[in-house]
């Protein structure tokens, strides 16, 4: 039986404290690690030093936006999926998608649905 690294990291970028944790909360449910940051640049910061299997983050933050993370993400490990969050419309969505976003959801999410998206893209990276 070959078996592949147990536990897969997932970043989750985003300012607003209840929305993360409740985010954080179902994926650990799914048996992932999930590392948090609660602004952009706490996110640039983990994105440097940190070996993720996808990162998650907001679009419209402080500091560094999402579409920040997005570009220091693909440019540091373009194999890496990116889920982007938003709640501001169209214009903040096609940004993320320029810088090479893999997804993009409004908010509010749905946790089922972001659920199974984390999880097909988790898996497709896998097979690359």
């Amino acid at each position: 039986m070959t078996e592949t690294r147990e536990e897969k990291t997932i970043l989750v970028v985003e300012d607003d404290k209840e929305v993360l944790k409740t985010i954080t909360k179902h994926l650990e449910h799914m048996n992932y690690k999930v590392l948090t940051a609660e602004d952009g640049l706490e996110g640039l910061k983990l994105i440097e030093i940190g070996d993720f299997d996808l990162v998650i983050t907001d679009i419209v933050m402080p500091f560094v936006s999402g579409v920040g993370i997005v570009t220091a993400l693909k440019q540091r490990r373009p194999e890496v999926p990116v889920i982007a969050i938003t709640g501001y419309g169209k214009e903040p969505e096609a940004a993320a998608l320029e810088k090479n976003a893999d997804l993009v959801l409004s908010k509010p999410v749905k946790m089922a649905v972001l659920k199974s998206h984390v999880k097909e893209l988790i898996e497709k990276s896998q097979k690359r």
